[in-house]
């Protein structure tokens, strides 16, 4: 029994050492006290062990030590088994900064670091512009009209939008820009985001495309002519990166710039021949300047010794001879603006690289750098509005829609989808709003952007088919009454562009995260490259220190001891501690992963794909979390709340569970199983009752489904123009009175009070009126109500003909 209690205490002690990272020093002192302890009460056995341990620590811990002959034999090894970092990747993995997602990779985040800085919203000017012009600009648009009738936005849309300089929001006011901070595009975006072709055209521009490298790589001269016309419309841009063999792949583009001599505004000049093939370029129909991404090269020494510049971004004029442009291709769904590009023997002069000759070859960092900014905005902010959206659209339909003389709102197997639409909605918001908010603080997130890119587009697509599963055959039929299809339709464009999401989360988001993010491993990678063992030894052992730092921390908080200090609210603290605990379990499977595969982790993208997935859930949920601490809560939020963080932290450890049921190691998994889920799994699914109260907080008139629905346009569109939620506003206001009015006349029938042929609502409304169970205000009330639902719940039809494209095609199938 003595031997029990003091092998407790060196454990317990240990413990403590470990969580505190305090150092081989007291892990050594602990040993050698419990082990006195030990001789003195007789247990020798526990005493020569954790003498010997304290032996094995300072060889291993004490610099002095280790430096002489652990620390060469380590180094030997890690140079052999380390991956190789391309020169790609190390421009990608330069590029942008460490915030937050560098502390869930630590294992022990410090939430101060996430809290300091507030969102304290949009300006007056950025708020008068989101509630006014792009009120106006999306009331102007119908998705039918723009998709099937025009496949285009009508040519008094595009001038507004030039006049009021929607394509301008990055760029300064000094060149004739609307200078929006990055919180203040994402509100812009999640305000047009109702229709794609709409919020896909002002965003590209906005996001990676000739503004932004101008703004940052640019020329004095290049920004003084271009900007203030890109800012106001004179100028339309497009950026050519993507090719029949270049997609996701960005970096292995065929396309040739050849640096030669030829003749440009009649005389000779030193300048590029360009042959490049382009697909999928986004505005590239109407484009006046082009964006072009190319491999440069020099063969004949023109510009000195380099051959192989490597890839270099140039901006071309569209009548530049040699190039095709104007053809179209059909995205899916909604076919906005989207064309090839080619070149044949193109003649460009230098001074067309943007930011002249001296840029050449640094296309590729110019483009990642860029990306890792414009990729947490654009696609992020339209899934956060599709998704807004949604809440407000299928919310108002399963109210008023009636089976079985229920709301279908009130059936549980509505419910849950609902309920879903309700939480991924409000994750959405907290992560865009609140990571455009560090961008404006300075920060550069590389890794976010690809955790924003991919999970917000992933959560828009399943929110669109909820959304069209509780509409049933209303979102079906397609025609201008529809306000769901063709967004439904067009969902796979948003999961394939900037990144497809399949590569975007099976090698991106850890991939890069792993060295980017981690405290250790660039600095390990780095010693290697320069051959410099004592800075490895410094890295290598504080890592080690974090491995073991990261089990003790894991261990403990799966059993519910020492939880972490979070700085929330007793409603939201549970949760924060739990991000806390998964943040020390992901950061030991981690380098659980790195150590047992080495450079083999890189082609096991599904290893790789489990481990971004529990560091992008925890950070949403930190995103979350951050947006419960700074708003102020509606009533009824805490629900949306509690089930988006039950949601997203099931996920994560349903992720570290496959992560460990697949890791290669079966040993190592075990170990990390033991470590990291003692006790098994805690983090279920959000159960019915939270779903039952999210359903009927979006389906009815709350303060929830306002604020969820904020950044929707919302208002009565002009003559010929039906906004379907200010329709469903309209009813879910007078929804508590209908209700009642309903069950009366419901309950008249069934009580013989009312014809038995009475089957239509307005007929049964007529027969309540004259049998004295409603008042003429009361039926007056139900049959203007009706109507209007009447209207939400019909669909189109058209003319037999109307799809054929040519009529000769047709058919007669009734022969006189």
């Amino acid at each position: 029994m003595t031997t029990l209690i003091l092998f407790l205490i060196a454990l317990a002690g240990l413990l403590i050492v470990l969580r505190r990272e305090a150092g081989a020093s007291s892990a050594i002192a602990v040993m050698v006290i419990v082990g006195a302890l030990s001789l003195i009460f007789g247990a020798g056995g526990l005493a020569l062990l954790l003498f010997a341990g304290a032996a094995l620590t300072a060889a291993a811990g004490l610099p002095g030590f280790r430096r002489s002959w652990l620390t060469p034999r380590i180094f030997a090894t890690f140079k052999k088994v380390a991956p190789r970092v391309s020169d790609t990747e190390k421009v990608a993995l330069e590029a942008g900064t460490v915030g937050w997602d560098g502390e869930l990779f630590s294992g022990r985040p410090d939430w101060h670091n996430l809290l300091i800085n507030r969102n304290t919203g949009l300006t007056e000017e950025e708020q008068a512009f989101v509630d006014n012009q792009c009120t106006q600009a999306i009331s102007m648009c119908n998705a039918w009209d723009l998709a099937v009738e025009r496949a285009d936005l009508p040519g008094e849309l595009w001038d507004f939008l030039k006049k009021e300089r929607f394509f301008g929001m990055i760029i300064p006011k000094e060149y004739g820009g609307l200078e929006f901070s990055a919180k203040a595009q994402t509100a812009v975006l999640q305000k047009l985001a109702a229709n794609e072709m709409l919020m896909v055209s002002v965003g590209v521009p906005n996001s990676l495309g000739p503004g932004e490298l101008l703004l940052k790589y640019g020329t004095d001269e290049q920004k003084q002519h271009y900007l203030p016309r890109l800012a106001d419309g004179r100028e339309i841009p497009c950026f050519g990166l993507t090719g029949p063999r270049a997609g996701s792949d960005a970096t292995s583009l065929p396309d040739t710039g050849i640096v030669c001599k030829g003749e440009f505004e009649g005389k000779e000049v030193l300048g590029i021949r360009l042959n490049f093939e382009k697909r999928w370029i986004t505005l590239a129909p109407i484009a006046t300047v082009v964006g072009l991404a190319f491999r440069m090269f020099d063969p004949d020494g023109l510009l000195g010794d380099t051959k192989d510049y490597g890839i270099t971004c140039a901006l071309i004029p569209r009548n530049t001879d040699g190039m095709e442009i104007g053809r179209r291709h059909c995205p899916i769904g909604s076919p906005f603006l989207n064309g090839p590009i080619r070149g044949k023997d193109v003649f460009i002069p230098l001074d067309y690289i943007i930011g002249g000759q001296e840029m050449a070859g640094q296309g590729w960092r110019m483009l990642v750098e860029c990306l890792s900014v414009g990729r947490c905005i654009t696609l992020p902010s339209g899934a956060a509005g599709a998704s807004a959206y949604s809440v407000a659209t299928a919310g108002g339909f399963t109210r008023i829609r009636r089976q079985f003389n229920t709301p279908v709102a009130d059936m549980e197997g509505v419910q849950e989808p609902l309920a879903r639409i309700a939480a991924k909605t409000y994750i959405a918001q907290a992560a865009v709003n609140h990571t455009a908010n560090m961008i404006d603080g300075g920060q550069k997130p590389a890794v976010p952007s690809a955790i924003l890119k991919y999970h917000l587009t992933e959560f828009q697509r399943g929110v669109l088919a909820d959304a069209m599963d509780v509409h049933g055959g209303k979102a079906v039929t397609l025609g201008p009454r529809n306000y769901l299809g063709i967004s439904y339709s067009g969902t796979p464009v948003s999961i394939t562009v900037e990144g497809a999401n399949i590569m975007t989360r099976s090698l991106m988001i850890f991939g890069q995260g792993a060295i980017r993010c981690h405290p250790y491993v660039l600095e390990e990678l780095g010693a290697k490259d320069n051959d410099d063992i004592n800075a490895f030894d410094k890295a290598f052992f504080n890592h080690a220190g974090l491995i073991f730092g990261n089990a003790a921390r894991a261990f403990t908080q799966a059993l519910g001891l020492g939880r972490a200090d979070v700085p929330f609210d007793s409603a939201s603290r549970r949760y924060a501690q739990a991000v806390a605990r998964f943040s020390a379990a992901f950061g030991l499977c981690s380098d659980a992963a790195m150590t047992t595969l080495g450079s083999e982790l890189k082609m096991r993208e599904l290893v790789s794909a489990r481990l971004g997935d529990m560091l992008s859930n925890l950070y949403l949920a930190s995103m979350v979390l951050k947006n419960w601490h700074e708003s102020q809560p509606v009533d009824g939020e805490r629900d949306v709340m509690e089930y988006s963080l039950e949601l997203l932290l099931h996920r994560t450890e349903t992720a570290m569970a496959e992560f460990l049921q697949n890791l290669p190691s079966r040993p190592v998994a075990f170990a990390l199983k033991t470590i990291t889920m003692p006790l098994g799994r805690c983090w279920h699914a959000p159960g019915d009752e939270l779903a039952r109260k999210l359903a009927r907080a979006i389906s009815t008139d709350t303060p929830v489904r306002s604020k969820l629905t904020s950044s929707v346009w919302s208002t009565e569109g002009d003559e010929g123009v039906v906004n379907p939620v200010a329709r469903y506003n309209s009813l879910l206001k007078d929804y508590d009175k209908a209700e009642q009015l309903y069950r009366k006349v419901t309950k008249a029938y069934a009580k013989g009070e009312l014809p038995m042929t009475a089957l239509h609502p307005e007929e049964r409304f007529d027969a309540a009126l004259e049998a004295g169970v409603f008042s003429k205000e009361e039926a007056g009330f139900m049959k203007e109500y009706e109507a209007v639902v009447l209207e939400m719940l019909t669909v189109d039809d058209f003319p037999f003909d109307e799809f054929a494209r040519s009529k000769e095609t047709v058919i007669d199938h009734n022969p006189v």
